[in-house]
Parts: structure tokens; C-alpha cells; sequence
């Protein structure tokens, strides 16, 4: 064989080393993506530190008035209001002083923020859930059942919602309940638009396809296939809808239509302090703020919860 020949021969390849399993790369679904995400974001970290703490506040209520030895509703008008019947400040038996009536401000303030959790928490998830099963049906189904439930969505989003709130609970009472129920229901519209969108795009999907022509059925096609993709834009609103709600609970209180008195509220706190802001600075300082940093906190970990489900912000997090 001429040297030409041998020269065209290709060498012979060595055979392939077995991968390090230290080498190897994981596959990760979107969810863990996003979770490493959050991990390492110091906002995320700090604001659910915060609402850790806010939620510890309404878990040890009933302790802290054991502790100071003040109900929420108890009337102190011998020590909690001078001799011109204006509230106290903050001293060693009031720490952040008391109200018109003379009841503790530091007490009630934490038994606030049971009403607000609550009604910001379990109103944002009916409303969240209430919302996924409409745009679920409306996206999937399409046709009539399209059409009848995005007119439907149309009309609770045109409503006056403060107006038409008002109207309501002044004809059914007003309640905690109540106020829940109303929030909830002026808040499932956006939630359901968006899931309807992101509905219409999946079903046209492939591997939508490939389940109908396994014979699933629209059940299995829904909760199953489409279902899991579409949560991750619902849990982001939801998240974001919880400081929307906490508002909208604390201003039907201010109004005098939210949850009824004396139960301790911050809305209702900032509504009795009208008249005495210019004298008693804590009166509206202290539930003021309370409402600040819980609504605060929960929008900032709204935006680091929709950054870390978006892959275009990946970038945003490693300079964190």
C-alpha cells in the first residue's frame, strides 16, 4: 500500500471515557429554575423574612395581650386618656400609646394584622382559583362557552368595584366574611383574562395534540397537560393580588363597610384617628406603617417571584 493510500486511512478514535457523574448536568424543571432563583435574590429573602414576621405578629396576638396585660377592646380612660380626654403616648404601661377610647394601640395594631392576613390571603386564593377554573374553561372550550364567559369577565371588570362594593355589604351588613367575599369576586376577572390567554396558546400545543390522539379526555387534557402550565403566571398575581386585597380590606374599614367594629382593624384604626392625628401622632404612625411594610413586603416578593419565573431576568439575579 503506497504512502498516499495510508495517509487517507483516519485514525482510529479512541473510545469514549464514561462521564464524571460529578461532570454530568441535572436536568432541572422551570419550577426548581425559579426556586434557585428566589434563593439567591436578597429581595425575595428579605421581604418573606418580613411577612414571616408580620404573620408571627397575628400568630402571637393573644400572647402580647397576655403579656401587657391589655385586651384589644379593653377601655383604660383612667390611664390610657389625659384629663381632656386625649389618647396617651407611648410610656412604659402603653408602648406605642393608646386611641380615643383609650385601648392600646400596641395590642390592637397586632390583632390587626390577623384581619389583614386573612382577608388579603384567602381572598387572593378564591379569587386565584375562581379565576384559573373560568380561564380554564373559556380557553380550552372556546365557541359559546368562550364567549359567554369573557362577556361575563367584561362585566365584573367594567363595575365601579368601590362603588358597587359599598352598595352591597350596605345591604348585607358588613363582616369579615363579607369583605372577603367581595374582594374576591372583584379580583378573579384579571385573574381569569390571563389564564384564558395563556389557555388559548397551550391548546394548540403538540403535546396537546398527541394527548387527544391518545383519546384523553378534555378533563384529563385540563388538568393534566394544560393545568401545570399555566400556573406559574397565576401564582405571580396571586402573589402581586395579596397587597390589593390587604388594601381593599383596610379601605372598606376606613369607610366604616369592612369588618365591623370593635374588632381591631388597620383601616379602621386610620378612620378613627381622623380627629386626632394633630394631637396623637401615633394613633396614625403605628397602624399606618403596619399596613406599609405588609403591603410593601408582598410587592416586592410578587416582582421577585415573577422575575424568577421569567427567564429573560436570569441575569438580573446573578448581579444580586
Amino acid at each position: 500500500m503506497t504512502q498516499a493510500a495510508l495517509a487517507q486511512i483516519p485514525p482510529e478514535v479512541p473510545p469514549a471515557k464514561p462521564l464524571d457523574p460529578a461532570q454530568t448536568i441535572e436536568g432541572r424543571s422551570p419550577w426548581q429554575l425559579a426556586f434557585e432563583r428566589l434563593r439567591h435574590d436578597r429581595v425575595a429573602i428579605a421581604s418573606a423574612v418580613a411577612i414571616v414576621l408580620i404573620a408571627l405578629m397575628a400568630v402571637v396576638a393573644p400572647l402580647v395581650a397576655a403579656a401587657v396585660g391589655h385586651g384589644p377592646n379593653a377601655q383604660y380612660r383612667d390611664t390610657g386618656l389625659t384629663p381632656g380626654g386625649i389618647p396617651v403616648g407611648p410610656n412604659s404601661t402603653f408602648l406605642l400609646g393608646t386611641d380615643e377610647l383609650g385601648r392600646d394601640v400596641l395590642v390592637r395594631v397586632f390583632y390587626g394584622a390577623r384581619v389583614s392576613l386573612l382577608a388579603g390571603v384567602v381572598a387572593s386564593g378564591l379569587a386565584a382559583i375562581l379565576g384559573l377554573l373560568i380561564g380554564l374553561a373559556a380557553g380550552y372550550f372556546g365557541r359559546v362557552v368562550d364567549t359567554l364567559l369573557s362577556r361575563f369577565l367584561d362585566v365584573v371588570l367594567a363595575l365601579p368595584y368601590l362603588v358597587f362594593a359599598i352598595a352591597l355589604i350596605s345591604v348585607v351588613g358588613p363582616s369579615l366574611g363579607v369583605s372577603i367575599g367581595v374582594i374576591a369576586f372583584f379580583s378573579f376577572a384579571s385573574v381569569g383574562r390571563i389564564v384564558r390567554g395563556q389557555v388559548l396558546v397551550m391548546r394548540e400545543k403538540e403535546f396537546v395534540e398527541a394527548a387527544r390522539s391518545l383519546g384523553a379526555n378534555d378533563m384529563r387534557i385540563l388538568f393534566v397537560d394544560i393545568l401545570p402550565n399555566v400556573l406559574a403566571p397565576v401564582i405571580v398575581y396571586a402573589t402581586l393580588l395579596i397587597p390589593l386585597s390587604i388594601v381593599f380590606e383596610a379601605t372598606l374599614s376606613f369607610l366604616g363597610v369592612g369588618v365591623v367594629p370593635p374588632t381591631p382593624s388597620w383601616g379602621g384604626m386610620l378612620s378613627d384617628a381622623i380627629n386626632y392625628y394633630q394631637v396623637a401622632w401615633w394613633f396614625v404612625v403605628f397602624p399606618g406603617l403596619a399596613l406599609l411594610a405588609t403591603t410593601l413586603a408582598f410587592n416586592l416578593l410578587g416582582d421577585s417571584v415573577r422575575d424568577a419565573f421569567d427567564p429573560r431576568y436570569a441575569r438580573l439575579f446573578k448581579r444580586r
